[in-house]
């Protein structure tokens, strides 16, 4: 089930309203969210649903062995619990990429081992990190061990941000689950971050979706343009994909009385690599600064050491998205300007013009999402061969001009400047500051009701569209 759905729009998130706060106590509340928390899982499999329990259960049991034994203890509990919850991810998610390449290097000698690989459980990625953050902050006394199972529960499994996100840790929430309210504002300004996140997904994501797939699916030596194209496209469909799911999922916590944390500011707009991560996928960054780099001893060692650590954290961050050699290339790729960025390259690029900086941030992202969005290396290969202009400059294949319809073309358009520097903010000194601040909320209102009556129509007549972070 996917938040723009007819399933999810017409049915699941009017009875989840309905139920939610028709239910006086706050614990009563909670049990309302789990239950139809677990629906909304269930709905991708109850294999799914086997696997996320076996992970509440232990973390919750490990937590609590965790907090109550002696310090010489702690951390081998620790170590061991985070260890469980790396094996399952290998499982389910690297077992089959890891015996390709193991049987690769014992080829030679006529060997080989099974390669298998198992459905990949939904948003296994994302419940994982959430999980090993609560281990962490247990160890490290920012939290106690939460003896109510059925509150970790929701924490883990709260639908909102269950599948793909932003990574939401206990201890930010952990006073929320237990005492928060709502208020007709917190509503109100949920539902209308939700409205536009959906709008986000469905009016723009959706509508270029249609040029990426032509591009990286269906087209092979792709032409300078047909590739820029494809690229472009797919920066602003992945860009209004996740945006647009983790803008619907904070305002869906907002209206529960929940606060999650904001995952993108306009990242387009970044004037270095290190700036695009202070704006993409925040919440991740974050979760790897916190619980991967810092441990690993920062940047506090010397300059060659803060260059492995990040290349370690990207690398980590690459495999993270995928099992696939084309996601750890990707993280290579941002290390590898992370760390130039590191030396007389990043203060000569803070120093140059606003102009040349963004442009230098722009085609460096652009072309890391080749290694991203590529099927394989070759797909990857003829990709830039295309941005480079080598497979020539001729026409756009009849595929992609079908695609280009006004309608997407107009997405496009209004998509970048959208995506670099966000929504307009309302004029300021033509009118009283109280007429401005009513002519602007009313305003505000009608355009937020017509998008989303317009949304609703288009899900109503669209086929099924996947949140593409679902996948990881």
């Amino acid at each position: 089930m996917i938040f723009s759905s007819v399933t999810f729009l017409y049915y699941f998130l009017p009875a989840f309203l309905i139920c939610y706060f028709a239910t006086p106590s706050l614990r009563a509340k909670n049990v309302v969210l789990l239950v139809f928390s677990l629906v909304f899982y269930a709905w991708g499999g109850l294999g799914n649903l086997a696997v996320l329990a076996v992970s509440m259960a232990g973390n919750y049991g490990m937590a609590q062995v965790i907090d109550a034994r002696s310090p010489r203890w702690r951390l081998r509990m620790l170590g061991l619990a985070v260890a469980m919850n790396i094996a399952g991810l290998v499982v389910f998610k690297y077992s089959g990429f890891l015996a390709e390449n193991l049987n690769l290097l014992l080829a030679p000698a006529g060997l080989a081992v099974p390669v298998i690989h198992l459905p990949l459980p939904l948003g296994i990625s994302f419940f994982t990190f959430h999980a090993i953050s609560y281990l962490v902050d247990v160890y490290r006394r920012r939290v106690r061990a939460n003896t109510r199972l059925e509150e970790i529960a929701v924490y883990i499994t709260m639908f909102p941000q269950l599948v793909a996100g932003p990574i939401v840790r206990y201890s930010t929430i952990a006073h929320r689950i237990r005492e928060r309210r709502t208020t007709p504002g917190r509503v109100s300004a949920g539902l209308r971050i939700f409205v536009i996140g959906l709008s986000w997904k469905v009016l723009i994501a959706d509508e270029v979706a249609p040029l990426v797939s032509v591009v990286f699916d269906q087209t092979s030596a792709p032409s300078f343009a047909t590739a820029w194209i494809g690229v472009l496209a797919y920066a602003l469909q992945i860009y209004f994909d996740f945006g647009g799911y983790s803008n619907m999922a904070i305002g869906l916590a907002l209206a529960m009385g929940l606060k999650f944390p904001r995952n993108f500011r306009t990242p387009y707009a970044s004037r270095s690599i290190t700036d695009f991560w202070r704006r993409w996928h925040m919440s991740l960054s974050s979760w790897f600064r916190d619980y991967v780099y810092i441990p690993l001893g920062g940047n506090r060692h010397g300059h060659l050491h803060t260059a492995l650590n990040l290349w370690t954290v990207f690398l980590l961050c690459g495999l993270w998205h995928g099992a696939s050699w084309t996601f750890v290339i990707w993280g290579a790729h941002h290390g590898a300007f992370l760390v130039l960025e590191r030396t007389a390259f990043g203060r000569a690029l803070a120093r140059a013009p606003r102009v040349v900086s963004h442009a230098y941030a722009l085609l460096v992202v652009l072309t890391g999402w080749v290694w991203f969005r590529a099927n394989d290396l070759g797909g990857a290969h003829d990709l830039f061969a295309g941005l480079a202009g080598l497979n020539g400059f001729g026409g756009l294949p009849a595929p992609l001009l079908q695609a280009l319809q006004p309608l997407t073309i107009a997405m496009m358009v209004l998509g970048w400047p959208l995506a670099m520097f966000g929504l307009p903010l309302p004029p300021r000194g033509l009118v009283p500051d109280a007429w401005r601040r009513k002519a602007y909320a009313v305003g505000d209102s009608l355009a937020v009701l017509g998008l989303f009556l317009l949304c609703v129509i288009t899900v109503g007549a669209a086929a099924y569209s996947p949140f593409l972070y679902f996948r990881f």
